[in-house]
């Protein structure tokens, strides 16, 4: 089974709030510590996010990318129904 990929830092309060809103709406992800990656996925995250720097949370689902942004509830769960996380 396919699961959410969570690319976060544990000080940013954006990713805070979209683990919270995961985990107030039961949706299952993998939380992947930002500074924690290996090179190639620290890289990836950083190309998603436009080539100059890692922005979080940066989502990833079935090799399908959404880049880091400030959270906005309604924005996430857009986000999560493109990605077909959610219906």
């Amino acid at each position: 089974m396919t699961k959410l990929q969570v690319y976060a830092w544990s000080l940013c309060p954006h990713c805070r709030a979209a683990i919270q809103w995961l985990n107030e709406h039961h949706i299952p992800f993998d939380y992947n510590e930002v500074e924690e990656q290996s090179p190639e996925i620290l890289q990836k995250v950083v190309e998603v996010n436009g080539g100059d720097d890692w922005v979080v949370p940066t989502l990833e689902y079935s090799g399908q990318w959404i880049p880091g942004e400030v959270f906005d509830a309604a924005r996430f769960e857009k986000h999560l129904k493109q990605l077909g996380v959610i219906q």
